[in-house]
């Protein structure tokens, strides 16, 4: 199966709120994008990930710390590539997967229609109607 969903809930003050919801207004985002976000930023980096103000930042710059806002990485074209036909081919096999349920389902209503036309021999010598098997 894939991957679930979990929420993780907690308290911030009043002010911490306001804060945040200030980023993600500017950000233009959910609130819990921010957060979803900072948990993917802090997973990627496995917990390295630190939350500074801006002003810190800059701070930092001028002590000759190479930082940028928002953090960067960069990625290989081959990676993006490979990231990109390996998403084709998962369409591509989620379009077959739907394609065979299809077919299957049709395969099935054929099944119980056609068991309504079935004769049992055993019957066949109670009636009266002759019958020819094909």
């Amino acid at each position: 199966m894939g991957n679930k969903n979990k929420t993780i809930s907690f308290r911030v003050n009043e002010d911490a709120f306001e804060a945040l919801q200030a980023i993600a207004e500017e950000r233009d985002i959910s609130l819990s994008a921010v957060f979803r976000d900072y948990v993917d930023q802090l997973v990627e980096h496995d917990g390295q990930v630190e939350v500074v103000p801006e002003t810190d930042l800059a701070a930092r710059a001028d002590d000759g710390d190479e930082v940028s806002f928002p953090p960067t990485v960069e990625v290989p074209k081959q990676f993006v590539r490979e990231h990109e036909r390996l998403e084709l081919e998962a369409e591509h096999l989620r379009e077959q997967l739907e394609e065979y349920k299809a077919y299957v389902n049709d395969l099935q209503d054929r099944l119980e229609d056609e068991e309504e036309e079935i004769l049992l021999l055993d019957e066949l010598d109670d009636e009266d109607e002759s019958y020819q098997l094909h």
